[in-house]
């Protein structure tokens, strides 16, 4: 279905050529639009949430974007235009289901600012827009159908997770926040504070028991993790900075120097519905196996010495100068 979809797209430009006595409509702003399906749903309105695929190119056919190749449509609300660039005055004159082919001058998408003019896109020229309207929905619809799907990735995350500690028989215990954990090498050396300097050891894996990263070059080999230009030694974490994920700042302060523990954070605690990079998608729970190799206190701070009072007296004194003392030198640097 998506491939024929995108054939569709590809073949209107030649549509378009083909119907040279097609009247162009243009926008306040100088958009020229054709609209090739007209749909007899409502038009889309300011505030309305679309979804379309759109591939963008030059006047010479060189493709700038195509939404197919990113793997999904876009979607975003319709708001008052900024710029000629945005199609917000095009969306308006389309209804759900509707496909159109936009041209838009580059002479007013560069007014002011040209020093920031491609190459590719000369003055005089257009940037040609082809579109395929998916659906059209009101900001509440859009909400709704946003907190569904996060609902059912979370309850999908839970399982996840759930089942990755039953297959390690894992006995956890839980924090309020949600952070799950046991420590698996205890030690009686002094707690991890905040502020503390810590170097720490850790494999991190997702609950499909794929190692994204480690400090440890033998599960590194083991896992076929490929990290060019890898240190393999302790990471150095400044604990309760935010330097870390939440749940490494707050697991951190559960252990002594010396400990080993395995860390089982939800998503919440860590990189959220965004995810990060290819290995972690999003609503995902994470797993750190950590050892607190040593955990290393913040230098106090040294008191400001007060000033020693003058004593008054009526009479004016002499005082001798003190003799000046040699300036420390300088280290100079290489």
């Amino acid at each position: 279905m998506k491939k024929i979809a995108l054939l569709a797209l590809l073949a209107l430009p030649a549509f378009c050529k083909a119907q040279t006595h097609t009247t162009w409509q243009k926008t306040p702003q100088g958009a020229q639009y054709q609209i090739y399906t007209h749909s007899a749903a409502p038009k889309i309105k300011v505030e309305d949430v679309i979804t379309f695929n759109v591939i963008q190119k030059t006047e010479k056919d060189s493709v700038l974007f195509n939404s197919f190749t990113v793997g999904h449509p876009i979607k975003l609300q319709v708001q008052p235009s900024q710029n000629v660039g945005d199609l917000m005055q095009v969306f308006p004159m389309l209804a759900e289901a509707d496909s159109a082919l936009v041209r838009v001058p580059t002479d007013s998408v560069f007014a002011g600012h040209d020093e920031a003019r491609p190459p590719f896109l000369p003055k005089g020229s257009n940037m040609i827009f082809v579109l395929k309207i998916v659906k059209v929905q009101s900001l509440n619809d859009a909400i709704a159908e946003r907190n569904a799907a996060m609902a059912k990735m979370k309850n999908a995350e839970t399982t996840a997770a759930d089942k990755y500690v039953a297959a390690h028989k894992l006995t956890l215990k839980s924090t309020p926040s949600g952070l799950k954990y046991v420590v698996t090498r205890a030690s009686v050396k002094r707690k991890v504070q905040a502020g503390d300097t810590v170097l720490v050891n850790y494999a991190g894996r997702t609950t499909a028991d794929k190692v994204f990263d480690t400090s440890l070059e033998p599960i590194a080999k083991a896992a076929g993790l490929v990290q060019p230009g890898r240190t393999y030694e302790p990471i150095k974490v400044v604990v309760g900075q935010g330097s870390v994920i939440r749940g490494w700042d707050e697991g951190l302060l559960l252990l002594n120097e010396g400990s080993k523990a395995t860390f089982v954070i939800p998503s919440d605690l860590a990189y959220g519905e965004q995810g990060a990079g290819d290995d972690i998608a999003p609503f995902s729970t994470l797993v750190f196996d950590v050892e607190v190799v040593k955990a290393i206190p913040p230098k106090p701070k040294t008191p400001a010495h007060p000033k020693t009072p003058v004593k008054k007296t009526g009479a004016k004194t002499a005082t001798k100068a003190p003799a000046k003392k040699a300036a420390a030198p300088v280290k100079k640097k290489n």
